[in-house]
């Protein structure tokens, strides 16, 4: 008998949890549907919360350090105060609204590299390890995101790598500890002026807020370091503007070069 208690207290034989999604393709604002299915295991046990969570990647700066860490974003109940009996199967329906602000893993039907998004179930399991059941998600850009991405093709940008940054962007209403920053190679006409640069959204239920750093190349310039520019419209005024324009105007002011 006490050698079972302490199996319990392991989380053998107790209760699992497997968490099936409609469809793990969603974007920013929309809803993560589907069920959270519990089999009971060789005993009852009592669980006391059952909470999904969107989890990403986060690279921390701290002092000279760096270092990369796993961040839950958004938390939901999806039930509480359940009595699993022996075999008993349970299944919990969901609805998780993501995050206006949620960053991108995909765009143009390709993985951006770097980038890694999943959907975690917690069981609290009462007297024992808590199971868990991680899924991967794909969160793909809105139209309005999508217009500036386009652009970004269009003009001969090269996509590097893709990675979320803890801390705050100033002068736009960002609501996460962290953001997400699309590295690019300039286009040819800019590469001997520009190392790179980097795009970054931080979106709204009514605009799209678009922030460019492009990182100088030193020795070039007078003025080294990084220089930055900021756009803010409307998903519908996104969708119509002339990106490609704009951002070619922006790079030529930042790279000091009359393309």
């Amino acid at each position: 008998m006490v050698f079972k208690r302490m199996l319990r207290a392991f989380g053998v034989g107790g209760p699992t949890v497997d968490t099936v999604l409609t469809n793990p393709n969603v974007r920013p604002g929309e809803v993560l549907s589907g069920e959270v299915r519990i089999a009971g295991g060789d005993h009852p046990a009592e669980i006391d919360h059952v909470t999904l969570a969107l989890l990403t990647r986060v690279e921390v700066e701290s002092g000279d350090n760096e270092y990369n860490t796993n961040m839950e974003f958004h938390k939901f109940s999806v039930g509480q105060r359940i009595l699993a009996q022996p075999h008993q199967n349970l299944t919990l329906p969901f609805q998780i609204p993501v995050p206006f602000e949620c960053p991108l893993n995909v765009v143009g039907g390709t993985q951006l590299h770097g980038m890694q998004l999943g959907l975690r179930t917690e069981l609290e399991v009462r007297g024992a390890v808590d199971p868990g059941d991680l899924d991967p998600i794909w969160v793909h850009p809105l139209p309005s995101q999508d217009a500036v991405l386009q652009a970004f093709g269009h003009m001969g940008f090269r996509f590097t790598k893709a990675d979320n940054e803890r801390g705050r962007i100033y002068g736009v209403p960002q609501q996460l500890p962290f953001y997400q920053e699309i590295e690019f190679y300039p286009p040819p006409q800019f590469a001997g002026r520009l190392k790179q640069v980097e795009l970054t959204f931080v979106t709204t239920p009514s605009e799209l807020h678009v922030v460019l750093e492009a990182d100088k190349r030193a020795g070039l310039l007078r003025a080294g370091g990084d220089a930055y520019g900021r756009f803010a419209v409307s998903h519908q005024q996104a969708i119509g503007t002339d990106w490609t324009a704009t951002i070619n105007q922006w790079m030529s002011q930042v790279s000091g070069s009359r393309w």
